[in-house]
């Protein structure tokens, strides 16, 4: 019997959730899903570089598990790029250590921890701000983690944010 999965941490919500082929209606294309910990996976390795075991500990997960979720990652990019399928990104066990909101009327985009909500764009003073992790099912669990004072909460100023199957 395997053991349970443990939450993984994620920086912040992705900026977009879907990425297709152009020109091709959504409805025809085939779903290959990305989870939020593998896309976490992708940005700490192929886009800042990280060593394994470096993203391993920024995700709080070991690096044999870190290895084999970049490869997943990995598989299902290509499979999206090669095959021409739409890439989506949703679900997974994870807490966001940070969040981003997007104003509705400028949209101006701006990075916020959970234990400092803003209702107002700091921009245009819009109310209409769109909550990227709540996009996600996220954001109430991952304040309430902060709440409690995670492993990050001493090495980073937002803490970290995980979100566990039940908190959604």
């Amino acid at each position: 019997m395997s053991r349970p999965k443990k939450d993984r941490s994620v920086k912040q919500p992705p900026l977009f959730r879907q990425f297709k082929p152009i020109s091709v209606p959504a409805g025809h294309l085939s779903r290959v899903i990305l989870t939020l910990d593998e896309y976490e996976a992708i940005r700490l390795s192929d886009l800042l570089g990280m060593e394994h075991s470096e993203a391993a500990q920024e995700m709080e997960i070991s690096r044999p598990t870190f290895t084999r979720l970049i490869e997943k990652a990995r598989a299902k990019t290509a499979t999206m790029l090669v095959e021409g399928k739409m890439l989506q990104i949703e679900g997974g066990s994870v807490h966001f250590r940070g969040n981003i909101l997007r104003c509705h009327d400028c949209g101006h985009m701006f990075n916020t921890g959970f234990d400092h909500p803003l209702s107002v764009c700091p921009s245009c003073g819009s109310e209409r701000l769109v909550d990227l992790a709540g996009g996600f099912g996220h954001g109430k669990c991952c304040g309430r983690h902060l709440q409690k004072g995670g492993q990050h909460a001493t090495r980073r100023q937002n803490g970290p944010g995980r979100h566990g199957p039940n908190d959604r």
